[in-house]
C-alpha cells in the first residue's frame, strides 16, 4: 500500500520542508492565527509560514497504478451505524439490497443494526459483511436492566462495538472514563472496537476541537490494553444528523491531529495501523472528495446506510483513493 509523505508541524511534531507542487488547501481555522507558532521558511514557501504549524499538506509523490494510498496501514473500513431505525420489513428489503451491492474487495464493511435485529441480520446478510453492536456494558452481564453485554453480541455473530458515540455522550450522558471502560472490556474479551470522538459545535467555535478529541482519546488509551483490534472514528457532532458536513481539508486536518498524537503518545507502529475514519452526514454525494484525503481511512455512515444503494456507494469511495502513475 502506498504511503503518501506527510507532517503535521504542531506542537506534536517537528516540521519538514513543504514540496513546492504541492497544493495548499483553506487552512479550516481550529486555531486563529495569533495563536500558531511561526515558522522559518524560504520565500516559495512564504504562503505556509502562520498555517504550517497545525496543517499537514499531501507530497505530491505519486505512487504506482491502482495502489490506495493511505496514510495508515490498515484497510479502507466503512460502518454503518443504522441506530434506532427499522422494522422486519424494512431490514429485509436493506438487507436484500446490500447482499445484491457490488462492493470494491479492498474495503472492510461492517453494520451495526439494532439490537433486537442482530440475528435476523446475521443469519441472512452476505459474509462480506461483518456485523456489529451499537453499545456494549462496561463488564460481564449480570443484573444490569437493559443492557447488552459482549458476550451477548459476540454469540449472536458480532465482530464489532461502537462505543462513544455522541449520542451515548451527550444524550445518555456516558462520560470518557465510562466509555474506556467499556472499551478495554471489549477489546479484551475479543471484540473489535469503533471508538467515536469528536467535538460540539461551541467547542469548534472555541478553538478546542484538538483539545476535546486529544481527551476522549487519551480516556480510551488510559483504558484499552491493546490498539489492535480499535478503529478511531472521528465525528465532529455538529455534523451528525445535520446535513452539515466538515470539508475535506477540515476533516483531514483532524485526522492528521488525531493520528499524530498516537504516534505521541502510543507509538509510531499504532499511529500507522490504526484506521481513522469520518462520520459526520457523510453520504453517497460527498464520500469520494472526503476520501482521497490521505488521512481518512473510510467512513462510520449514519442515515446514509440505511439506503442500500448509497450505502454500497460510499463502500466504493475507496476507489478515489487509487493512485495513478
Amino acid at each position: 500500500m502506498a504511503v503518501a509523505s506527510t507532517s503535521l508541524a504542531s506542537q506534536l511534531s517537528g516540521p519538514k520542508s513543504i514540496s513546492s507542487s504541492s497544493v495548499c488547501p483553506t487552512f479550516s481555522g481550529l486555531r486563529r492565527l495569533d495563536q500558531l507558532n511561526s515558522q522559518s521558511f524560504s520565500s516559495t514557501h512564504s504562503l505556509f509560514q502562520q498555517v504550517h504549524s497545525n496543517l499537514r499538506l499531501s507530497s505530491s509523490r505519486k505512487g504506482c497504478r491502482g495502489v490506495v494510498a493511505m496514510a495508515g496501514s490498515g484497510k479502507f473500513f466503512v460502518g454503518g451505524n443504522w441506530k434506532c431505525n427499522g422494522t422486519t420489513e424494512s431490514i429485509s428489503k436493506l438487507v436484500s439490497d446490500l447482499n445484491s451491492a457490488n462492493l470494491e474487495p479492498e474495503v472492510d464493511v461492517v453494520v451495526a443494526p439494532p439490537f433486537v435485529y442482530l440475528s435476523q441480520v446475521k443469519n441472512s446478510l452476505t459474509d462480506r459483511i461483518e456485523i456489529s453492536g451499537q453499545n456494549s456494558w462496561v463488564g460481564k452481564g449480570g443484573a444490569f436492566t437493559g443492557e447488552i453485554s459482549v458476550e451477548q453480541l459476540k454469540d449472536l455473530g458480532s465482530k464489532w462495538v461502537i462505543l462513544g458515540h455522541s449520542e451515548r455522550r451527550h444524550i445518555i450522558g456516558e462520560d470518557d472514563q465510562f466509555i474506556g471502560k467499556k472499551a478495554a472490556y471489549a477489546v479484551g474479551e475479543g471484540l473489535g472496537v469503533i471508538a467515536c470522538i469528536g467535538e460540539k459545535l461551541e467547542e469548534r467555535e472555541a478553538g478546542k476541537t484538538f483539545d476535546v478529541c486529544y481527551q476522549q482519546l487519551k480516556a480510551f488509551a488510559d483504558a484499552v490494553p491493546s490498539w489492535d483490534n480499535i478503529v478511531i472514528a472521528y465525528e465532529p457532532v455538529w455534523a451528525i444528523g445535520t446535513g452539515k458536513v466538515a470539508t475535506p481539508e477540515q476533516a483531514q486536518e483532524v485526522h492528521v491531529a488525531i493520528r499524530d498524537w498516537l504516534k505521541k503518545n502510543i507509538s509510531a507502529e499504532v499511529a500507522s495501523k490504526t484506521r481513522i475514519i469520518y462520520g459526520g452526514s457523510a453520504n453517497a454525494s460527498n464520500s469520494a472528495e472526503l476520501a482521497k484525503q490521505e488521512d481518512i481511512d473510510g467512513f462510520l455512515v449514519g442515515g446514509a446506510s440505511l439506503k442500500g444503494p448509497d450505502f454500497a456507494t460510499i463502500v466504493n469511495s475507496v476507489t478515489s483513493k487509487k493512485v495513478a502513475v
